[in-house]
């Protein structure tokens, strides 16, 4: 693959390596996906405030605002990437080749605010041959993308549930809590696979076949596995409250 040669590099510079987890980071659009997550709590913050008491609505803007701090999450997403992907090199070889860019701006434009209003009420079907369909399947097998969606859509559908708590502690117990949110990731994971493949198809549309056959290979790849499984790990901690 064409990122070999740069993976080669990055491998043999041990003095690289202490900052190459932060490289990938950067490089793999982290950063930009936080923007855009910021300016989605904004508008799920704004879709409360003319429905809840104003007590309870400045404590829910309140507990959001320092839950999803940009830079705490940047350091919890960072502190998880670091402690879940051993070896960072081949996904950094590939997020800074041509094709991995290519990939990573796919990605961030997919989430920008005005792309989520556009297609608020779902994307359109996307025309595709059997080959690229092919391609597509292969990838939503080897990403974590609906279990990605599903996380960022409770973290942003919790922050409400979280306010009430704290107004009315014991209203609802920690387990019956956790049951719930679990209910609602199932039913999130069930509607976002049944749409997944024309998402992708969507946010991937500008690579070529050959460019996405080479984004498959490296997603079905050890490495690309290893670093999705820490992506998604990623993401969670940078969600999640600060423990």
């Amino acid at each position: 693959m064409r990122f070999l040669l740069l993976f080669c590099m990055l491998a043999s510079s041990s003095s690289a390596f202490a900052d190459i987890y932060l490289d990938l980071y950067k490089k793999s659009g982290w950063p930009q996906q936080q923007e855009h997550f910021s300016s989605a709590l904004q508008q799920a913050q704004q879709r409360y405030q003319d429905t809840l008491p104003s007590a309870i609505y400045q404590t829910l803007v309140n507990n959001s605002n320092s839950r999803f701090a940009a830079d705490a999450m940047h350091a919890r997403g960072q502190k998880a990437l670091r402690q879940h992907l051993a070896n960072p090199a081949p996904a950094l070889a590939f997020f800074s080749s041509s094709i991995g860019q290519k990939v990573s701006n796919a990605e961030t434009a997919a989430t920008h605010p005005a792309q989520l209003k556009r297609y608020t009420d779902g994307m359109p079907a996307i025309q595709a041959d059997a080959t690229r369909r092919l391609l597509i399947r292969h990838l939503a097998n080897a990403l974590p993308a609906s279990q990605a969606g599903a996380e960022v859509t409770l973290a942003l559908g919790s922050v409400a549930a979280d306010s009430l708590s704290q107004m009315l502690p014991g209203v609802i117990g920690a387990e019956q809590t956790n049951a719930l949110l679990e209910t609602q990731r199932q039913r999130l994971l069930t509607e976002i696979d049944g749409n997944i493949d024309n998402t992708l198809l969507h946010v991937y549309q500008d690579l070529s076949d050959a460019e996405l056959e080479e984004f498959v290979n490296f997603a079905q790849s050890a490495e690309g596995q290893s670093y999705y499984q820490a992506a998604f790990k990623t993401l969670q901690a940078s969600l999640r409250p600060a423990q």
